[in-house]
């Protein structure tokens, strides 16, 4: 068969070359037209000369196209992925960083929080730009795969002001029922008989069920005996004893979408493990993104030298792009958790958000089942979410800058560390900063800089770390590290 497929961001080694090599795991996928573009040159050639070398291992004719011209990149496309970081790693400080001097302590700050908040401006203002290119360029009736966060609001974005059919995809969730597995005494998930429901990274296992026996009722007991997720998965369990249900987010992430466990920083270590930046330590996924993009433009020359991508005896990842591209093409079914537009999906959260939830894929299409009611508590928690959601995608979109500070204002964890005044001047210090990535903002940032020109501000706590920051290693170290892991991993 052949068709078009294209990577936005296909800079991305993490993502770009796991997703494409899961492709290549398809035989039936092997003659497809690939297209990478990304907007750093550097980044892109890296990663194609690295994909281009494991085709040419593989005996596959294929030539991946690779160019910054997104546009042509699109052209004729009928799978498009989206992997980008809008604003690289300049903006993603100032996502945590300013917040830091208000009070507000993140670990990772890519979905709620004020730091998921501003990362949705930057990316709802870029992905518009490529739904406009894809629905004037590409296939008709193209799919977007949108794994670039924050998840929720880019994909509520496309779907409803950029016109294209719209996926968002996260392995959350996956990751969550190998712990569930583990903590059970299972062999691995594929004993398991899942369903989630709610919002990404705010999602649910509503139904963990092994040999058709509910193990929901069990799980408590069960993380808490366990030796290693007591310590590093604290709030995850702690919200699973209030409110009966585990969460598929990471300690981290989860710690921070909620009001209770960052708010106060003499509190914060309690609830976290610094064994991993996942945890939760101050600005954890920043330092990690800082030091794999240090180890990956020095440790390239090594990569190269390294064996290629084996397609047929190597594993093809749990990620859901190849299998949903696969299913469409071959009509073999896959099962796995979507965030698509709720439209009924879950009863108890309003129609238009966006739900992950279980979907199904066949060569007729992908099949939204209807999930039901979510326990009242965790709609509750999904709900307030859901709001600070739409208040933001809303923003994005007109260039809104009081609905902006309503969004952080009804955020829980923001709302809970900041009073009305320093939410106002801590979103309008933001919008200065970022102001390269906000087209949409432009009478808002030039308001917001006549404030801050004319004094009188809110005194902040300027230079302040976080409660538990930890340093950025060099890329020596990383390397080292991995190296480490890889042979510990053969020994093991």
């Amino acid at each position: 068969m052949s068709f078009k497929l294209t990577i936005i961001g296909a800079g991305s080694l993490t993502f770009a070359r796991t997703l494409f090599t899961d492709i290549m795991h398809v035989p039936a996928l092997r003659g497809i037209e690939v297209a990478f573009t990304d907007i750093s040159r550097q980044n892109l050639d890296m990663v194609t000369q690295l994909c281009q070398r494991d085709l040419e291992a593989n005996g596959i004719p294929t030539k991946i196209f690779a160019t910054t011209d997104r546009r042509e990149a699109l052209r004729g496309a009928r799978y498009i992925v989206n992997c980008v970081r809008i604003g690289g790693l300049e903006a993603f400080e100032t996502d945590i960083d300013i917040p830091l001097k208000y009070g507000v302590d993140q670990c990772v700050g890519d979905t709620l929080c004020i730091g998921g908040i501003m990362y949705g401006q930057r990316g709802i203002a870029a992905v518009l730009d490529f739904c406009k290119d894809i629905r004037e360029v590409a296939e008709p009736n193209a799919l977007l795969l949108n794994y670039s966060n924050p998840m929720a609001m880019l994909t509520w974005a496309c779907i409803k002001y950029g016109g294209v059919r719209t996926l968002g995809l996260c392995h959350g969730e996956i990751h969550g029922e190998m712990q569930i597995a583990e903590v059970l005494g299972l062999k691995d998930r594929s004993e398991l008989d899942v369903t989630c429901a709610g919002l990404n990274h705010q999602t649910w296992y509503i139904s963990v069920k092994h040999r058709g026996e509910e193990m929901i009722g069990r799980l408590l007991e069960a993380f808490e005996a366990h030796e290693v997720y007591r310590n590093t998965e604290k709030v995850r369990i702690d919200v699973l004893r209030r409110f009966g249900y585990y969460s598929t987010e990471s300690n981290g992430h989860l710690s921070e979408y909620v009001a209770w466990y960052r708010k106060r920083p003499g509190e914060i270590e309690r609830w976290i493990d610094l064994s991993s930046w996942i945890n939760g330590e101050t600005g954890g996924y920043l330092r990690e993104t800082r030091e794999n993009r240090n180890w990956f433009e020095t440790e390239f020359p090594r990569l190269m030298a390294e064996p290629p991508m084996d397609y047929e005896n190597g594993e093809r990842s749990s990620e859901h792009g190849s299998y949903i591209i696969e299913a469409l093409e071959t009509g073999r079914v896959y099962r796995g958790h979507f965030n698509v537009m709720n439209r009924g999906a879950i009863a108890n959260l309003p129609d238009e958000c966006v739900v992950e939830v279980p979907c199904y894929v066949d060569g007729s299409g992908i099949s939204v089942p209807r999930v039901g009611e979510l326990p009242l508590g965790c709609a509750a928690v999904c709900s307030q979410s859901a709001w600070v959601q739409r208040l933001a995608v809303e923003a994005a979109v007109s260039g809104d800058a009081e609905l902006l500070k309503q969004a952080a204002l009804m955020d829980p964890l923001t709302g809970a560390v900041c009073n009305p005044p320093e939410i106002w001047q801590m979103v309008d210090e933001m919008l200065i900063a970022q102001e390269a990535w906000l087209p949409q903002y432009g009478e808002a940032i030039a308001a917001a800089k006549a404030r801050f020109a004319a004094g009188n501000l809110i005194p902040t706590n300027e230079g302040y770390r976080g409660a538990v920051r930890q340093r950025v290693k060099t890329a020596q170290e990383v390397a080292a590290e991995r190296r480490e892991r890889e042979a510990r991993h053969r020994r093991e």
